[in-house]
């Protein structure tokens, strides 16, 4: 059963009325724009530098993932997560887990969540989040 630890963002969304925007892919590095709703200027960033496995679903997908419920420590309308124990990180490569950790850790399971969208990295970087305008 996965394990959700949600993560504060710094940042108010609306993640039931939010979705993702784009995503750039640069070496050892992505970054990732969500809608925020009530600003049709600016978006929420989150940036990973390191190596990242990504995946990209529509939340209804994601939702009749069976192994993956029932879901504890989900919280309504929360955006971003860490997560333990949920199959998406469990079925990725030993090797590629073990190289991409910081030395003395290991990697980790995140999970960004919309009304929409469903973002899953696993990485050994940290999720940094910011405020940019919409299109830089």
């Amino acid at each position: 059963m996965p394990l959700y630890e949600p993560i504060e963002t710094g940042v108010r969304l609306n993640a039931l009325a939010s979705d993702l925007l784009s995503i750039r892919w640069e070496t050892n590095a992505i970054s990732a724009d969500f809608i925020l709703p009530d600003d049709d200027e600016h978006v929420l960033r989150i940036s990973l530098d390191g190596p990242c496995i990504v995946r990209l679903l529509d939340e209804m997908a994601l939702s009749t993932e069976k192994d993956d419920t029932p879901d504890k420590g989900l919280v309504a309308n929360n955006f971003a997560y860490r997560l333990e124990g949920a199959r998406f990180a469990c079925s990725q490569s030993e090797t590629w887990r073990e190289v991409s950790a910081p030395v003395g850790q290991s990697t980790t399971h995140y999970r960004f969540v919309t009304g929409w969208a469903c973002m899953d990295v696993l990485s050994g970087a940290i999720p940094s989040f910011s405020i940019a305008a919409k299109g830089s």
